[in-house]
């Protein structure tokens, strides 16, 4: 018996292909796509299951899809979603050189929210999130698996999905960087008074000072990344 996901593969190796060729400016913004046999035929699929690789595509704003006047490319930081997000993240060459400091303006705005709406609504939820903090091994993969784990379990614990889905299109990508930031030592304790002062409001049931205290420590944290790009920058 086939596996389940077999037929789908072409035209999910259509759709990767063609996202890594606009990402890589082969077909940039503005240009419109080849004719549909010709697009196929380098892609080696058929018109159908290209057909379903672009309707996925513009269905995530890559494309706009323009019925008798060809398939154009779109801005995708104008036009693109959380797939969008995800994707960008797995090509992370491609990134922008602002994307991680915009990526932490982020974070500075959502973490503040999903932590409140944790410690009100389930304030030993989070103790228990917290539990491992004050044994963490001073390592950098160390803090990085344990600050992304916990900023998922305190979006999960907010109640609002969407955070969680935010939080999601970074896999992988949040503990690489997290694990640059973390090879500082500043990083790592700054980190670890911020889980301190979380623990403490959680204890209290003190939603508004679980929102203060994730605040001050995320603007912390894009103050020290600033400064961590900074020498990044002057390594040879």
């Amino acid at each position: 018996m086939k596996p389940t996901g077999l037929p789908h593969r072409p035209a999910l190796h259509a759709e990767k292909s063609l996202i890594q060729a606009i990402l890589d400016g082969r077909h940039p913004t503005g240009s419109t796509l080849p004719a549909e046999r010709e697009l196929a035929a380098a892609l080696g699929v058929t018109r159908p299951t290209l057909r379903e690789a672009l309707q996925r595509l513009h269905r995530d704003g890559w494309i706009g899809i323009r019925h008798g006047k060809g398939t154009v490319v779109n801005d995708y930081w104008a036009h693109g979603g959380l797939n969008v997000l995800s994707a960008l993240v797995r090509h992370g060459k491609r990134l922008p050189d602002d994307f991680i400091r915009n990526l932490l303006e982020v974070r500075t705005a959502l973490a503040p929210a999903y932590a409140r709406a944790a410690v009100d609504r389930s304030p030993a939820q989070v103790l228990a999130c917290l539990e491992e903090a004050p044994q963490l091994a001073l390592t950098a993969a160390g803090f990085a698996r344990f600050d992304w784990s916990l900023h998922r379990s305190l979006a999960a614990a907010s109640g609002n999905p969407i955070h969680s889905l935010i939080l999601n299109g970074f896999a992988g990508f949040y503990e690489e960087v997290a694990g640059l930031y973390f090879a500082h030592a500043e990083g790592r304790r700054l980190s670890q008074s911020f889980y301190a002062a979380l623990a403490r409001a959680a204890r209290l049931g003190a939603a508004r000072q679980a929102e203060r205290v994730t605040r001050d420590a995320m603007e912390e944290s894009a103050g020290l990344w600033r400064r961590v790009e900074r020498r990044l920058a002057r390594q040879p």
